[in-house]
Order: C-alpha cells, then structure tokens, then sequence
C-alpha cells in the first residue's frame, strides 16, 4: 500500500469555462492554468505520482510546454494511470476536497466522482468528492481562487 497528498489552488479568470474533475460547471469565470485548470483533477494527479514516487505533475507536464496548452485535465490524468500501471500499482481510494466560495459545486459532485472514477478505472464508490467553502475568508472566500486536496491509497497488482 501507498499513500499520496495533492494539493492544487488557481485564480478564477473571466473569459474561461470551468472545470472541476472534468465536468464542465456552470459559472461566469473559470480557472486559469496552462491546461484548463482543474484544480481537483491536478490535485489528484499530484496525489497519484506522489504515491507512486513520480514527482509531480509540473515536472511530467510543464507548463512551458505548448502541447500542454488548454488541454483536458482529464488526459494528464490518464496518462498518470498509465504510469502506475507501469509500476503495477492501481487506486484503491480517493478521497478530496474542493474549495470555493462559489458556485455550488454539492450538485455536480456524483457526475465528478462518475468522470474520475472512469478515468482511473474504479468505481465510483471508490472515490470521494466534498465541496467546502471558506465562509468568505480570503481569496476563496472573496471568490478569486480555488483550491482542491487530495489524497490516495494505490495497492500493488500483478501485471
């Protein structure tokens, strides 16, 4: 068994759609980021390399690199699975957290967990997603950022 933690956080932008663990949220500003700026998902992928001792997700996937431009964070994603299928390792659980002052993300949570589970190859019931907010303390809570944790357990398996 392994354990990981990912940790992610971006600025809220106009002109951007918003993404969190794939699924397109309704929302009037997005996250910026060299990709689309899924801080959930990324968390999630920082969690996975850590876990597997594959640094982290800037150093597979750099934003200096232009084939990363807007790409769906869900492809990083699957990619990263790719590599712990190398190592034989494969999730046993996710567990995260999102937070934003808004929109209301408890709604959009079950097709999160639907999108992420398939990408990783798991059940649903496998992953864990809550939203929280910051009560209106600070950039989140002022709502010009969001931050989302993650952490993981991966079990080796046979190849």
């Amino acid at each position: 068994m392994r354990v990981g933690i990912g940790y992610d956080y971006h600025r809220l932008a106009e002109g951007r759609k918003l993404f969190l663990g794939g699924v397109e949220i309704p929302f009037n500003k997005g996250l910026a980021g060299h990709s689309d700026g899924d801080v959930l998902t990324h968390a999630l992928c920082d969690a996975l390399l850590g876990a597997a001792g594959l640094g982290d997700l800037g150093q597979h996937f750099p934003d200096t690199d232009p084939k990363w431009k807007d790409i769906s964070s869900l492809k990083l994603l699957a990619q990263v699975v790719e590599m712990l299928r190398a190592k034989g390792l494969r999730v046993a659980q996710v567990d995260s957290v999102i937070l934003a002052q808004e929109p209301k993300l408890a709604p959009h949570c079950a097709q999160m967990k639907q999108m992420l589970a398939r990408t990783l190859g798991i059940e649903p019931a496998q992953v864990n997603i809550k939203a929280k907010t910051t009560e209106g303390l600070e950039a989140i809570g002022r709502g010009e950022a969001m931050v989302a944790q993650a952490i993981v357990l991966l079990e080796s398996h046979k190849l």
